[in-house]
């Protein structure tokens, strides 16, 4: 239930105000060198405070690594490591103890624990996906070493929606703007929505997009762990996720068998598909196309004004919290949905190599 994987695996573990979050990477194989400067640069991407559309909790993020590494390389045991919480303002969570927040998890946790740390949201918080990063990072780097690379970036906020293709986008501008959004146009738009629903005390929804290139046919398994299944397991486990789709998708649908089947063509001794509406995964297996999808966020459930609620009691009552939020939490969401596609990946990487053993 805290671990994600079967062979590269993540298990995380602490609470937004504890004294840290952490996790273990196991199955990583022994000899990868560890770029500990782009791990904390992944970090940073998704720490809070880091523009005036995000949270305003001041945290450095730095990750301490406290095992599995050896002079630069991954030893092949399991991975260590620990992010400390500095800046927790939990009495700002006083209220808040007896009553639960609506859409949030206060509720749902009293109901299967009969306890619950009701810090931040405690281990429901968002902040728990710090984990996610760091195995992300050393699962990106994995991956690398295969050619494969992920690219995730912000395709709507609210009704803002960015109307072109991934294949039509610039993706080196994703990090060019504070909502990472490579349309620098419609960014503009976006950035504006979200300050909309800040200056009302309220929050906003919205979609990220992803795409990885460079993954090789046969990936993936037949039955029960087909790769979009996978990584539809590890989109849906991020907080505020509502939906996921690949390939077509919902809007698949519309389309008849005809239109929607891709050719298979053979360019030399490539073996490809004229087009991709598969999002390069047919029977639960990747064929060598890219692997493109979208995420859905719901608005975050936390408003900045009073609203109607029950508490522990079950009697009706009203609740206007406090703290810092985030009035969208799309930007910072953009290097977590990257982290889990890759820790997807390089598990499926690690596993088909066994299936040829």
């Amino acid at each position: 239930m805290n671990t994600l994987g079967r062979i590269f695996r993540l298990t995380s573990f602490g609470e937004s105000h504890g004294g840290a979050i952490g996790g273990v990477i196991d199955g990583c194989p022994a000899g990868l060198n560890v770029d500990l400067e782009f791990v904390q640069n992944e970090l940073d991407r998704r720490k809070p405070g880091q523009s005036h559309i995000t949270t305003q909790r001041n945290e450095s993020d730095q990750v301490e690594f406290l095992s599995g590494l050896f002079e630069g390389q991954t030893t092949g045991t399991p991975i260590g490591f620990i992010i400390r919480n500095k800046d927790q303002h939990s009495a700002d969570y006083n209220d808040l103890k007896d009553i639960y927040r609506p859409s949030h998890a206060d509720y749902t946790y009293d109901q299967k624990y009969g306890v619950r740390d009701h810090r931040g949201g405690g281990r429901s918080s968002a902040r728990e996906t710090i984990a996610r990063v760091v195995a992300g990072a050393i699962a990106k780097q994995l991956l690398a070493s295969q050619g494969i690379k992920i690219n995730a970036f912000v395709s709507q906020v609210g009704e803002v929606a960015l109307d072109k293709s991934y294949q039509d986008l610039d993706l080196s501008l994703t990090e060019s703007n504070i909502v990472r959004c490579p349309d620098p146009e419609t960014a503009l738009k976006m950035i504006a929505r979200i300050e909309e629903a800040g200056r009302n005390h309220d929050t906003v929804g919205g979609v990220v997009s992803g795409v990885i290139t460079g993954v090789p046919s046969g990936w993936g398994e037949p039955v029960f762990n087909k790769l979009h299944a996978d990584l539809g397991h590890a989109m849906l486990g991020i907080n505020a996720v509502k939906g996921f789709e690949y390939g077509s998708g919902f809007a698949g649908t519309e389309l008849s068998g005809s239109e929607h089947n891709d050719i298979f063509i053979k360019t030399g001794d490539k073996v490809s598909t004229l087009t991709n509406h598969s999002g390069g995964i047919q029977g639960g297996i990747s064929n060598g196309q890219d692997i493109y999808w979208r995420v859905a966020f719901k608005p975050i459930a936390t408003l900045l004004k009073e609203q109607k609620t029950i508490n522990k009691d079950e009697n009706e009552t009203t609740i206007n919290p406090k703290g810092r939020h985030d009035p969208c939490v799309l930007p910072r969401a953009v290097p977590i949905v990257e982290a889990m596609a890759a820790i997807v990946l390089a598990d499926h990487f690690l596993l088909n190599r066994l299936s040829k053993l």
